[in-house]
C-alpha cells in the first residue's frame, strides 16, 4: 500500500510511501484523492499531517516511467485524476499540515503547496522542474503562496529552492532540524486537535470560499459562516468556558 493512515487522538497522520522517493503514479493520485475526499465523513479527525515515508523525498513528482509510457490520448483523463486530486487536498474538511521531510520536486511541490501549512526539515527542497522533462505545471497552486518574480524564476529554470529560501519567501510556514520534524507537525496538529471541531471545518470551509473574492465581499461570506457557527452548541461551551476559565469540552455539535 503506497498510501498509510494513522489517526491518533483528532489526529491523522497520511504517509505516502512509495519507494525510493514517493513518485506519484496515476493509482496513487487517485488514491490520495479518494482518501481525502472521505474527510469529511471523519467525524473523529480535526486535523491531518501529510509526509513522506523514508528520508529521500516528501514527494519527487510524478512517476518518470509512467509518464514515458502515456500517451497523447490518455492526457485529458490523466490531468483531470492529478486536478482531483489537487482539489481534494485543498479542499477537505480539516486542516492539513504538510511534514515536509525532503525534496519536493513538482507535483511533490504542488502537494506542500494546496496544504493548509507547511512545515520543512531543514534538508527540504522545493522546485518545479517539469520544463526539463517536457511539461508544464504548478504554477496556478504555487502563485496563491509566493511572489510572482519567484513563480517564475523556479517554473523558467527547473532549479530547486532550499528549506530557508522556501520560508523567506513565504512557501514554508516554519524549518526545523530534520530530526526534529514530526515532533514540530505534532506540536502544530495538538493545538488543532483541541479546537472545536465545526469551528475548524467551517472555517476551513470560508477561508478556501473567499481567498479569491474581492475583500468587503469575502468579509461579508465569511461573516455568514461565523453566524452558521454561532448557532452551535461548540460555540457556546468556547464562549462559557472563556467565561469560566476553564478548557472546553466539545462534542462537535
Amino acid at each position: 500500500m503506497a498510501l498509510n493512515v494513522e489517526k491518533a487522538g483528532r489526529i491523522a497522520r497520511v504517509t505516502l510511501d512509495r519507494p525510493p522517493v514517493n513518485a506519484l503514479t496515476l493509482q496513487l493520485y487517485g488514491e490520495i484523492a479518494d482518501l481525502f475526499e472521505s474527510m469529511s465523513t471523519w467525524d473523529d479527525v480535526n486535523c491531518v499531517i501529510l509526509s513522506g515515508a523514508g528520508t529521500k523525498a516528501f514527494c519527487a513528482g510524478l512517476d518518470l516511467h509512467e509518464f514515458l509510457a502515456a500517451t497523447v490520448e490518455d492526457d485529458p483523463k490523466r490531468a483531470a485524476i492529478i486536478r482531483r486530486t489537487f482539489s481534494a487536498v485543498r479542499n477537505a474538511a480539516v486542516p492539513v499540515i504538510a511534514a515536509v521531510n525532503g525534496p519536493a520536486l513538482g507535483a511533490g511541490c504542488v502537494l506542500a503547496s494546496v496544504c493548509d501549512m507547511r512545515i520543512a526539515s531543514d534538508n527540504a527542497t522545493f522546485g518545479l522542474p517539469e520544463i526539463n522533462v517536457g511539461r508544464c505545471g504548478g504554477g496556478a497552486h504555487l502563485g496563491r503562496l509566493i511572489p510572482q518574480g519567484m513563480l517564475r524564476r523556479m517554473f523558467f529554470t527547473g532549479r530547486p529552492i532550499d528549506a530557508n529560501e522556501a520560508y523567506r519567501i513565504g512557501l514554508v510556514d516554519e524549518v526545523v532540524p530534520s530530526a526534529e520534524l514530526a515532533d514540530a507537525a505534532g506540536r502544530l496538529a495538538e493545538i488543532l486537535a483541541a479546537k472545536a471541531p465545526l469551528g475548524l471545518r467551517l472555517g476551513k470551509a470560508a477561508l478556501n470560499e473567499v481567498e479569491f473574492m474581492p475583500v468587503e465581499d469575502g468579509y461579508a461570506r465569511e461573516q455568514q459562516y461565523s453566524t452558521r457557527l454561532m448557532t452551535t452548541e461548540d460555540a457556546r461551551e468556547a464562549t462559557r468556558a472563556v467565561v469560566e476559565k476553564r478548557p472546553p469540552v466539545f462534542h462537535g455539535r
